[in-house]
């Protein structure tokens, strides 16, 4: 049996095998999450030993994000058309070797390509691993108790991504963030061809659409580049301004190339499914909000409250058990309540969190005056992760799963990149010139800033989730026994 034929009674996978591959996904999914702010703490001690400037060290973190944008559409699309699993070990090789030339680097130049290596593995394994667990549960109850273990583990990998390099950092230096990588997805890989059932044939009737997968890659890769350089190297650098309107002419291109493609990348059916370009609209929005606070809370933590590498990451263990629990409640409210109402009350929730971080920041604030807005934004962080993937892929067939991830992938990617841009710009605005205990509080009150404007880009978006079209209630009916007793068990987050 394939992942994308049914199945049928003979040869059903057994209640342990899908446990076992529901948790190999979910594993896969923390691993490449943790890359996105496990590198995060590390910076400091990466520009002092291979000799950074302060304003070119966040390539480190731009160079990741660039390449995995880019690619997302064009993975979700391989997925698809070469195979599920063919890309998920291909994504995971990838990743490996980005990681170990990067714990390995000696000049910046190799760290770089490093970071693009492990950013080009990312995109693979993203779509890939959601795709697999949209075709292997069934829509409704099963598919949302899965992709509450899978967001689950998402969602918790970026908060445990500083936790861990706090760690990391403080004890074995800044090439242990990198090194960690390795075992992790040499085990992945060996499960995947234990688990994971061997593609079928690719269909000879579907195409790749080669022109609309460079022009795609390209013209987002060339967005982002813009967007995540922006705030260094000045919004009227010729470098900025030429990637600009060459990825947005590359995209108008792509856009005309689909519109003429008798098998196009992106489906104009999949534009239509109103689920699936809400969910891709939240998806840009949540990480350009959500996924934004994260790191002005390191750089607070760090900047502001004087806290090392350690510490940093020691502040991150609360939300991320919340983040967590938030994730594996998840599913059961989209089931109980419908995805809408969750994701509206989810965001609902983050926004009240979000103001009142950014009303306790400042530069004498303590730890605990940010517990209770903390807490009330990791349960919106970790229920909208989770629902808004749940959305992105209902309603949406097997055979386009991968695209329809990439998509919703895509989008987020490209959020994550225009939210740090413009808050960035917020955070920064009266730090110009001021040094030491000035420049101290400067950080802190531009920091609280950006925070509450996160507060009101929330409320936008769940004013976006309320286009949701309701799930017929069949959809969420119980799936058969074997389901139940599979998403019975506890299986492990992180």
């Amino acid at each position: 049996m394939t992942l994308t034929e049914p199945a049928s009674p003979l040869d059903e996978p057994s209640q342990d095998r899908l446990t076992a591959t529901l948790a190999l996904l979910a594993f896969a999914m923390l691993i490449v999450s943790l890359d996105q702010y496990i590198v995060v703490v590390a910076l400091p001690e990466i520009g002092r030993a291979l000799d950074y400037s302060p304003q070119t060290l966040q390539v480190v973190i731009s160079a990741y994000a660039v390449a995995s944008a880019g690619f997302l559409l064009f993975g979700g699309r391989a997925a698809d058309l070469l195979g599920r699993r063919r890309i998920f070990v291909t994504g995971l090789g990838l990743y490996a070797a980005g990681s170990l030339a990067g714990g390995l680097a000696a000049g910046p130049e190799t760290l770089l390509f490093a970071r693009v290596v492990q950013g080009l593995g990312g995109a693979l394994v993203f779509p890939a691993t959601l795709s697999l667990i949209n075709t292997t549960f069934a829509e409704g109850r099963e598919r949302n108790r899965a992709l509450s273990v899978w967001g689950g583990a998402g969602a918790a990998g970026l908060v445990v991504g500083v936790l861990l390099g706090g760690v990391l950092t403080q004890g074995f230096g800044w090439e242990a963030v990198f090194f960690v990588n390795v075992p992790l997805v040499g085990a992945a890989l060996v499960l995947a061809f234990a688990l994971i059932p061997a593609d079928s044939r690719r269909e000879s009737h579907r195409s790749f659409d080669l022109p609309g997968a460079l022009s795609a890659t390209l013209g987002v890769t060339l967005l982002v580049f813009a967007l995540v350089r922006g705030p260094t190297l000045g919004w009227g650098s010729s470098a900025v301004v030429a990637s600009a309107a060459a990825g947005l002419l590359l995209l108008a291109t792509f856009f005309a190339i689909e519109s003429r493609s008798s098998d196009p990348l992106l489906p104009p059916r999949l534009l239509a499914n109103r689920n699936l370009s809400t969910a891709a609209a939240i998806a840009f929005l949540f990480w350009a909000t959500f996924g934004s606070v994260l790191y002005f809370l390191t750089l607070y933590f760090q900047d502001v409250q004087g806290y090392d590498a350690l510490e940093t990451g020691l502040a991150f263990l609360l939300p991320t058990a919340v983040v967590v629990a938030a994730s594996t409640l998840a599913g059961r409210l989209a089931t109980r309540f419908g995805l809408r109402a969750t994701l509206f009350a989810a965001l609902a929730l983050g926004a009240l969190g979000a103001l009142a971080v950014g009303l306790a920041i400042s530069p004498g604030a303590s730890y605990g005056a940010l517990v209770p807005g903390l807490v009330a934004l990791s349960i919106g962080d970790g229920v909208v992760f989770t629902t808004m993937f749940i959305a992105a892929g209902t309603g949406v067939s097997d055979r386009e799963q991968g695209v329809a991830s990439g998509i919703a992938s895509t989008s987020a990617s490209v959020g994550a990149a225009v939210g740090l841009a413009v808050l960035v710009l917020v955070a920064n605005a009266n730090t110009d010139g001021a040094t030491g205990e000035a420049l101290r509080v400067a950080t802190a009150d531009g920091i609280a800033a950006a925070v509450l404007v996160v507060a009101g880009a929330i409320v936008a978006t769940a004013l976006v989730a309320l286009t949701l079209r309701p799930v017929a209630v069949a959809t969420l009916e119980p799936p058969c026994p074997r389901v139940l007793t599979i998403l019975g068990r506890r299986l492990p987050r992180s």
